[in-house]
């Protein structure tokens, strides 16, 4: 079986887009973007239960210390106050 990738269409070029394009640079194309550009599409993927989420569960991402610091943080909190 010939090794295809997904693309996913978003549209003309010129749509206005201003998420990066990925980087191509061997098996996984890479992009670096601010959180902010991601959380609220995330959010709502998560809100509403979007079967896409699923396919990237298991794939590594790579944050910065102290947002994972924070993350321990905020996760010990919720569970302190349940």
């Amino acid at each position: 079986m010939a090794n295809c990738r997904l693309r996913i269409y978003n549209g003309p070029e010129d749509c206005g887009s201003s998420l990066p394009s990925p980087v191509d640079v061997g098996p996984s194309p890479t992009v670096t973007v601010p959180l902010g550009d991601v959380i609220s599409s995330l959010a709502d993927a998560i809100k509403n239960n979007r079967m896409w989420l699923r396919d990237f569960e298991n794939d590594e991402v790579t944050i910065p210390s102290d947002l994972y610091d924070v993350m321990l943080a905020y996760q010990d909190m919720r569970r302190s106050s349940a």
